[in-house]
């Protein structure tokens, strides 16, 4: 009997992994959008969204409400009703939606926003605007001042001519705006 060669071998064992690896490949995902909706939980909604919409630039649009047995049956309530006001940045379908909402009859807990690293979870919003200045400028209109020393310049490395701004919306939250300086 004979030995089959090594590289006889050697590319049946290829082509058996490679065979392998295609079955095992996962199917390549088709998302419609590929923006996604950040919903939030607020302790005043008229507070975020005159911050979201007069301090950072954000528009309203119509929201929504869901029904205290939808809200229920998906688990993301105990009986409650949803009421959904609904921010945009930009047009259209694939426009960045912040849906902002406070639950009648809650109080939800606030948890220690002082650094990102403070606790586990979506930590801060990143939008990138046009003008560092101008973005101060309504903000601090709102009576907004940012955190620390910002705005700080982004090193070179990272981007060109950038600046990041770090501020909080009412209820602690980090957004950071990152835009040049005109």
């Amino acid at each position: 009997m004979q030995r089959p060669s090594c590289s006889l071998s050697l590319s049946m064992a290829l082509v058996a992994l490679f065979v392998l690896r295609a079955a095992s490949a996962a199917e390549p995902v088709v998302f419609p959008r590929t923006t996604i909706d950040l919903g939030t939980v607020v302790t005043d909604v008229e507070k975020s969204v005159r911050f979201y919409t007069e301090g950072i630039g954000f528009r309203e649009v119509p929201g929504f409400t869901v029904p205290a047995d939808v809200a229920t049956g998906a688990g993301l309530t105990d009986g409650k009703l949803l009421s959904v006001r609904v921010l945009v940045l930009g047009e259209g379908d694939s426009a960045t939606k912040l849906k902002l909402m406070s639950v009648a009859g809650t109080a939800p807990r606030t948890g220690d926003n002082e650094f990102i690293h403070s606790h586990t979870g979506f930590r801060y919003l990143t939008i990138i605007v046009d003008d560092t200045n101008a973005a101060l400028a309504r903000l601090a209109k709102i009576g907004v001042t940012p955190l620390a020393k910002s705005p700080v310049a982004i090193p070179e490395s990272i981007a060109k001519d950038l600046f990041l701004t770090c501020v909080r919306d009412p209820d602690g939250n980090i957004v950071e705006l990152i835009a040049p300086r005109k």
